[in-house]
C-alpha cells in the first residue's frame, strides 16, 4: 500500500513540492474500515463542491473513489485517509491560469483507542474562506501550537462578534442543563461528521448563537470529526465541563449507529 499517491502513481518529488511551496488547494479526511466510510456521499460533494470553488473545475466522484480504494490495507484495516485536490502546475505569479486538479491521495493507521476528552483555549480567528476545507492550515496550527504550550490540548475558535464558531480542526457542540443540544451559529465549515451526527441523533437539538462568555450555561461539550467521531471536551479556558454527561453517549451511540458506506 502506498502512503502517499497522487493521480494513481507513487507521488515523486516535484509534485509533492508544488503544493507546498504555492499552498493553494482543498481536501476531505475519512477514516475508512473494511472499504466502508460514514458519510461518504457527503465526502464526495465537498470535494466536488470546494473544487468548483477554488479551480472552477469539476472533479468526478467515481476517479476519487479508485484512488481511494487503490490504497486502502488488503486486510481491511482501519485506516485515515485524505484526499487533497490541488494543481501542481498552478505557478504564484499567474493563478488565474485554467486549473487541471489533481488527486494527492494519503493513508495512515487509524488511533486504535478513543483519545481523552479535551481541554481547549478560545481565540478570536475566523478562518480564510470558512465554509471551505482548504489547506491554508497557517493559523490554525499556530493556535493549536500556542494552546499546547500554555497548556491546552487545542484551540477553539471565536468570532469577532465573542461567539463560539468551531475547534481548529474539528466542530463543536454544546449540551443545556435541560439536555438539548446545542450547535453553534456562526461562520465555520460545515461538518460531515456534525451533519451526521445532527441526522442520527434522536434528542432534542437546535443551531444557535453561543457565546464564549456564556458557555458555563452548559452542562457539557463535545468535538466532532471523522477521525475520533464524538470527543468529549473537559473544559473551555476556565470553565469546566461533565465529560461523562449521559447525553455524550447517546451522541456516540447515535453516530456509531450510522451505516457506512462502501468506497
Amino acid at each position: 500500500m502506498a502512503e502517499i499517491e497522487i493521480d494513481g502513481a507513487p507521488a515523486d518529488a516535484a509534485r509533492v513540492a508544488a503544493l507546498g511551496l504555492l499552498n493553494y488547494g482543498h481536501f476531505t479526511t475519512l477514516r475508512v474500515g473494511a472499504g466502508r466510510v460514514r458519510g461518504l456521499a457527503l465526502h464526495l460533494e465537498r470535494l466536488v463542491r470546494d473544487c468548483r470553488a477554488l479551480f472552477g473545475a469539476e472533479l468526478d466522484p467515481a476517479v476519487v473513489r479508485e484512488r481511494i480504494r487503490a490504497v486502502l490495507p488488503q486486510d481491511g484495516t482501519e485506516a485515515i485517509v485524505r484526499v487533497t485536490v490541488y494543481d501542481p502546475e498552478l505557478g504564484l505569479e499567474r493563478p488565474s491560469g485554467p486549473a487541471a486538479p489533481s488527486l494527492l491521495v494519503t493513508t495512515r493507521p487509524a488511533p486504535a483507542a478513543a483519545p481523552g476528552p479535551l481541554r481547549v483555549r478560545t481565540v478570536a480567528y475566523v478562518r480564510e474562506a470558512p465554509e471551505v476545507k482548504h489547506v491554508g492550515l497557517f493559523g490554525l496550527v499556530r493556535h493549536r501550537r500556542s494552546a499546547q504550550l500554555a497548556g491546552f490540548d487545542d484551540a477553539l475558535l471565536v468570532d469577532p462578534a465573542g461567539r463560539v464558531t468551531e475547534g481548529a480542526t474539528w466542530n463543536v457542540g454544546f449540551v443545556d442543563d435541560g439536555g438539548r443540544v446545542v450547535w453553534p451559529q456562526g461562520p465555520s465549515l460545515p461538518g460531515v461528521t456534525a451533519a451526521l451526527l445532527a441526522r442520527a441523533y434522536g434528542g432534542p437539538q437546535e443551531r444557535g448563537p453561543v457565546d464564549a462568555v456564556g458557555v458555563d450555561r452548559f452542562k457539557a461539550a463535545f468535538a466532532v470529526n471523522a477521525g475520533v467521531g464524538v470527543r468529549p471536551v473537559a473544559a473551555i479556558d476556565g470553565t469546566r465541563f461533565d465529560a461523562d454527561h449521559p447525553v455524550l453517549d447517546e451522541l456516540r451511540a447515535a453516530y456509531q449507529g450510522v451505516a457506512a458506506d462502501p468506497v
